[in-house]
């Protein structure tokens, strides 16, 4: 029998963790058995209660549903989730009392949405998580995702920000029924 080395590209249904530093709120580290890196947390790190607008990176166990990415910046993902091209029209509906809150919709859009085709390049790689989702409740939060950090891993508004490496190393070893637990 072919023994596999722990750094082999292990496509497969991985959990892995998220914490806050120590003294640090805004700031984590992710443990997936293969590796431990950095991160960016919101800038009112991790908290048990989520609500539209804390700032909050809700706790939590968050399956990994599909992959976003910008093909005119990042060559695609390598990973077993569902992966799909960001468009210019893309968008992300926040606003709580409208009826595809925390949902993907094309842009323009009546509501308050947040636009996936950004100036920056923190969501060139985007991982959609099933927070809030079914069922979705009202301003219990929208738009957590996993994505590239900005230097100096500044906070985000409530998702997990990587390096771009170390997220592309995450994605080659998931796949569906993956999932990531923010501990509180």
């Amino acid at each position: 029998m072919q023994r596999r080395n722990r750094w082999s590209k292990v496509r497969e249904r991985i959990t892995f963790s998220v914490r806050a530093l120590p003294g640090n709120r805004c700031q984590g580290l992710v443990n997936c058995g293969f590796s431990s890196f950095p991160c960016a947390l919101g800038t009112s790190g991790i908290m048990a209660r989520k609500f539209e607008g804390d700032g909050g990176t809700p706790a939590g166990n968050w399956s990994l549903l599909k992959v976003l990415y910008r093909a005119d910046q990042v060559t695609r993902p390598g990973t077993l989730l569902p992966v799909c091209p960001i468009a210019r029209t893309d968008g992300w509906c926040d606003a709580p009392g409208d009826r595809n809150y925390n949902s993907a919709v094309k842009l323009p859009y009546p509501a308050s949405t947040e636009n996936m085709w950004r100036e920056d390049s923190i969501y060139n790689i985007v991982v959609v998580l099933d927070h809030n989702t079914l069922p979705r409740r009202r301003g219990r939060g929208s738009a957590v995702f996993l994505h590239l950090a900005r230097e100096g891993f500044t906070p985000t508004e409530g998702c997990i920000a990587f390096k771009e490496r170390d997220l592309r190393l995450l994605l080659e070893r998931c796949g569906p029924g993956s999932a990531v637990t923010i501990v509180p």
